[in-house]
């Protein structure tokens, strides 16, 4: 089991009540975060880690289809085995294009626990 967690929550927030840096302290929560850091940061949006990133923002302005949903599948599985393998095992990546949307989802194993977990993010 991990340690007590005090990392700085994502997205970054002040806590209005003690004025400070709002800290995440759960460890479900704070892997989840680092999923959301690793998906939607640009490559190059970081100056000491200028490939880290998946770049889900960038589907955005990609016409949506089935191409588009199989290139950001494979992205997204690409870059959370690489950035965040030492936390999940992932285990599946369905990217379907809805509409005006492509809709992401994630199952994955929380190394630590060995639980299985559920990410769903829709890039509009």
């Amino acid at each position: 089991m991990p340690g007590p967690i005090h990392s700085i929550h994502y997205p970054f927030a002040i806590d209005g009540g003690l004025g400070s840096l709002q800290e995440e302290r759960d460890y479900d929560r704070h892997v989840e975060q680092l999923m959301m850091q690793v998906l939607f940061t640009n490559p190059g949006e970081r100056i000491n880690r200028p490939d880290f990133g998946c770049g889900l923002r960038r589907m955005v302005f990609a016409p949506n289809g089935t191409a588009t949903a199989g290139f950001t599948q494979i992205l997204v599985l690409q870059s959370l085995e690489r950035w965040l393998s030492s936390h999940i095992i992932v285990e599946e990546v369905k990217v379907s294009a809805v509409n005006e949307k492509l809709e992401v989802g994630i199952i994955y194993i929380l190394k630590v626990r060995q639980e299985r977990r559920y990410l769903n993010v829709n890039v509009e």
